[in-house]
């Protein structure tokens, strides 16, 4: 037996089996061309293939709600034929590929989406970071509040994006519903200071989420449609006043569902939040439960081995080393991930990561 004997075990995820447990987390790495994935897309995700899941990049379900320069959408038929050179690719080598679809909220940028003022719950800016745009780094700008009968507009367009991802050939959608992102922004009370039926108490804060996960499963079927949340995540200028009651909160109301699995970030970024929201969610919800964050081989093995988890999702180490799965297998050393090139454009750091000798 390898030191990654439970990572390397099979697992049903909903209606999708994946051969191991080591999933590629959703990575923003602004390589589109504009907001259309391309040929140098589909090589970085094939080379990593051999993740029981990949989870592709944060993709916008609207026009002009982006947060990033060069990140991907599917709001258009060119989207989904871009998006189908990488779900080609990757099945080509055996892959399984789900597309995170997701809506920037108040982290979108006006420089970003041709003056658009970004939509959140309430008008609160994000005040701890600066967004990259064409003319350099900016300041957010203090969103609009989403007007009530603005909602349903949202929830279309995120079915309408899991439409398009069908079309495109993914095996499943992730809902983002993490780090700050509007999904996110109405979850959480920092930021969601609305007196409509989406603010106030967790079960309104919630409302879009589970309306937005209904459309979806329409779609998709429960099996096929998998859920990212970050309750103690300060990125974007996020908090909650009790993150592991809105946790507990979820984890009943995900077992109404039946998805794929909960992907659920541990920790926070940036360290200004802390405390365990993983053994209530594993108390209490009844699916698959992705950890995410920071996990190393012994500890997601050991997560496994435990029932803490029934799979775990890496995003650097998968940066590095498109064969993670691989060393991991035989506890071979990583390359180690430069992060220069995170968000650089082009195939350094992207696509020219070695693979082990054979």
């Amino acid at each position: 037996m390898t030191h990654a004997s439970h990572l390397l075990q099979q697992i049903q995820l909903g209606d999708i089996t994946l051969s191991n447990r080591i999933l590629m987390a959703p990575l923003t790495r602004t390589r589109a061309t504009g907001d259309v994935p391309n040929e140098l897309m589909a090589e970085h995700y094939a080379q990593r293939a051999s993740a029981g899941l990949i989870v592709a990049e944060a993709t916008a379900i609207m026009k002009d709600t982006a947060a990033f320069l060069n990140g991907p959408g599917i709001y258009s038929q060119e989207h989904v034929q871009g998006w189908k050179k990488v779900t080609d690719a990757v099945h080509a080598k055996g892959g399984k590929i789900f597309l995170q679809i997701w809506h920037g909220g108040r982290a979108s940028h006006p420089d970003l989406n041709n003056g658009t003022v970004p939509v959140a719950a309430s008008a609160l800016p994000i005040t701890n970071d600066e967004v990259h745009t064409a003319k350099g780094k900016k300041a957010y700008t203090v969103p609009r509040a989403l007007e009530t009968d603005e909602i349903a507009n949202i929830v279309n367009a995120f079915k309408q994006g899991a439409l398009y991802a069908k079309q495109a050939g993914f095996d499943g959608v992730e809902v983002h519903a993490a780090n700050g992102y509007l999904l996110d922004n109405f979850l959480r009370d920092g930021s969601n200071h609305r007196t409509d039926i989406y603010g106030g108490s967790i079960e309104n804060r919630a409302r879009l989420l589970f309306e937005v996960l209904d459309a979806v499963v329409e779609v998709w079927g429960a099996g096929k449609v998998g859920l990212r949340t970050s309750p103690l995540n300060s990125f974007n200028s996020m908090s909650d006043s009790d993150p592991v009651g809105h946790t507990k909160y979820l984890a009943k109301q995900l077992n109404r569902y039946n998805l794929a699995y909960w992907h659920l970030m541990r920790a926070d970024f940036l360290q200004q939040q802390s405390g365990d929201v993983i053994t209530p969610a594993r108390e209490l919800y009844q699916g698959n439960l992705i950890g995410n964050m920071g996990y190393t081989a012994q500890e997601a093995e050991q997560a496994i081995a435990d029932k803490q988890l029934d799979a775990v999702a890496f995003g650097v180490p998968f940066i590095a080393n498109p064969d993670l799965v691989e060393r991991l297998a035989i506890n071979a050393k990583l390359n180690e991930a430069d992060p220069n090139t995170f968000y650089l454009g082009g195939a350094k750091g992207y696509t020219d990561y070695p693979f082990m000798a054979n």
